[in-house]
């Protein structure tokens, strides 16, 4: 009997992108964007020469991840601020990877001898890249660069099965094939995605099938199956599948990874330990920075396919914690790992080194501390964030994150522009503005976060971890009001220790540091503030803290996330207690709770506005 035929069709994403033309980011949030613009990732093609001098761009450097991790975030970095400088930077490296692709389609700067040993790993990524580029400017030539560079890699892989990071990270590659395969439905695009799955690591078997990994890797180990970035990337990677298999389990399958990750590997910043691979949940354990971004971006993807508010929390918990606390506030310089206890950031001797395989330099704040993968990566994070906030789709309109930020569109022939002002993560409410050329019908749904206690929008009561939605006839101008509520938590973590939360922010004791250069290789100096830095720990971090907090506020400054004046602080009484270190890693756990002087007032800063700090202590009741 034959079989009928399928009707191949994609499954869609519960919320709709939007042309990043239409957003523009504006307060606190415009302020980080051009921070990072004259920081270290706006200016990379300018110094850095694995991306000034790139095989890409037909120099004679790196040939592979970097420059398409920077373009990555620098194309939608430089059409968010419009700046007329970063565009035509970044319209040069995408015109030189359009002029390089060669005439089969193979897209990568390699020479047709080289291509059986090339990890497709940059191939996914750079085709990935120029989705975001299409996002930004609607050039139609991307959609004829992918469907050639698909069709080569489709007859590439038959000859030369993936390995290496390319099979870890293949499903980086559906975002490119889904974005030809909606404007061109062929058969072979979703077969060629099949195939990937087929030759790439199945993490879902890997997962469920008793996961190996329930404690540190150990000092020394590495592998492709328990390196932190790619566990990140994974974290979306069967959701994406979904689009094309249809298969509910495809969908809830990031629940299981995520929870399974978090279980053995969480720390309190809302990220996992891995430096480089999977590390436990030992505060002084290291989570890499591409970590970091890459699992933000895993959020992004799982808020937009599912339209779970969880998506949401969980990419804001990271972007407003662990992002910032890894990078300078001048974004000049970042680190390759960071600790949510973390005492100094020095050259660690051999016998300190606490990471799993990372070197002795991972801690130092600066251009490439233990390898240039984050410096290229990193950028991508929080211009990626600002393109999350809208999602809108004909007469619905979405607001997924209540940061800083304007939408503008045409509804129903109606010009609307919908803006939201707010300090939130650094405050407890919004504002919603609302113009519209004329009255016009649509539904605004609005996320309240899932850490609120409480919420009201327009004094209504609206239900914490839920879109509330609003439709109406709109006029020419409204105003929505959004209040939320927080209380602070105490997170109960391992060994006695706790961390204490309000909202999406962490807060964690700050230690007071002092800032040197290191004398480095002349090869490696760019020049001033392009440099390596130690941060040698000047301040008191070992405490125990009485519960019960005081929030204290001041406006948002210059830098959002300021390290030494931040928005808000959470004002406690403490007492010093023993707590050993060794070569400027701290211990797993204090000595002992005894009281070693007189109690005094303390001031925890948000994690995220912290350089040195110690975010899970001992937090302990009065008699």
């Amino acid at each position: 009997m034959r079989r009928p035929v399928r009707n191949r069709m994609l499954n869609g994403s519960a919320l709709s992108q939007i042309e990043l033309t239409k957003i523009k980011p504006s307060g606190w949030l415009l302020d980080q964007l051009r921070i990072q613009a004259n920081g270290l990732s706006g200016k990379l093609d300018l110094f850095w020469p694995d991306i000034k001098e790139s095989r890409w761009i037909g120099g004679s450097r790196e040939g592979w991840e970097r420059v398409p991790y920077w373009l990555d975030g620098f194309v939608p970095l430089a059409r968010l601020l419009d700046d007329a400088d970063l565009i035509k930077r970044a319209d040069r490296y995408v015109e030189a990877i359009f002029t390089g692709q060669q005439t089969d389609g193979w897209i990568c700067p390699c020479g047709a001898d080289e291509r059986k040993d090339y990890d497709l790993w940059a191939y996914f990524l750079v085709m990935k890249a120029l989705t975001v580029y299409h996002a930004c400017t609607g050039d139609d030539r991307v959609m004829e660069v992918l469907y050639g560079a698909l069709k080569c890699v489709d007859g590439h892989i038959d000859k030369h099965t993936l390995f290496g990071w390319a099979q870890m990270r293949w499903f980086e590659a559906l975002i490119p094939i889904y974005f030809v395969y909606s404007r061109k439905p062929e058969k072979w695009l979703l077969t060629l995605g099949k195939k990937l799955r087929s030759m790439g690591f199945d993490y879902k078997s890997f997962y469920g099938g008793g996961f190996p990994f329930t404690e540190s890797v150990g000092k020394g180990h590495w592998c492709h199956a328990s390196h932190v970035v790619n566990q990140a990337m994974a974290v979306k990677s069967a959701a994406l599948y979904h689009r094309q298999s249809g298969d509910p389990e495809d969908l809830r399958f990031a629940d299981s990874m995520l929870e399974t990750l978090m279980e053995y590997h969480g720390n309190c910043a809302g990220i996992f330990t891995g430096d480089e691979c999977l590390a436990g949940k030992n505060p002084s354990q290291g989570t890499e920075l591409c970590a970091v971004a890459e699992l933000m971006y895993s959020f992004e993807n799982l808020l937009q396919l599912t339209g779970e508010t969880k998506w949401a929390d969980m990419l804001e918990y990271a972007a407003f914690n662990a992002l910032p606390a890894t990078i300078s506030q001048d974004m000049e310089t970042h680190q390759y790992d960071q600790q949510t206890n973390q005492i100094s950031c020095v050259i660690l001797n051999d016998e300190d080194n606490p990471f799993t395989s990372n070197g002795p330099d991972s801690l130092l704040f600066g251009i490439e501390p233990n390898y240039g993968c984050c410096t290229a990566n990193f950028n991508q994070a929080w211009p990626k964030l600002a393109c999350s906030v809208f999602f809108a789709s004909g007469t619905n309109v979405a607001v997924a994150l209540l940061i800083p930020s304007i939408f503008k569109t045409e509804i129903s022939g109606s010009s609307v522009e919908i803006e939201i002002i707010t300090d939130y993560p650094f405050g407890d409410g919004a504002v919603i503005i609302i113009k519209c050329a004329e009255p016009v019908e649509f539904s605004l749904s609005v996320r309240i976060p899932g850490f609120a206690e409480s919420a009201t929008i327009d004094g209504l009561e609206a239900p914490p971890g839920e879109f509330h939605k609003i439709n109406k006839v709109w006029p020419r101008e409204s105003v929505v009001e959004i209040s939320l509520s927080f209380e602070f938590k105490i997170i109960n973590r391992d060994n006695g220790l706790h961390a204490v939360r309000r909202g999406p922010l962490l807060f964690a004791i700050p230690i007071e540091g002092e800032w040197r250069r290191i004398a480095d290789d002349s090869s490696q100096d760019y020049g001033y503030p392009r440099l390596d830095y130690e941060v040698v720990r000047r301040g008191d971090y070992a405490f125990a803290v009485y519960d019960g907090f005081t929030l204290k506020k001041r406006k948002v400054g210059e830098f959002p996330f300021d390290k030494t004046e931040p928005p808000v602080a959470a004002i406690a009484r403490a007492y010093p207690i023993e707590w050993p270190e060794k070569g400027g890693v701290l211990s797993e756990k204090p000595a002992s709770l005894e009281a070693t002087g007189p109690e005094r007032e303390i001031a925890l800063h948000p994690y995220g506005c912290t350089t040195l700090r110690v975010a899970e202590f001992p937090i302990v009741t009065r008699q």
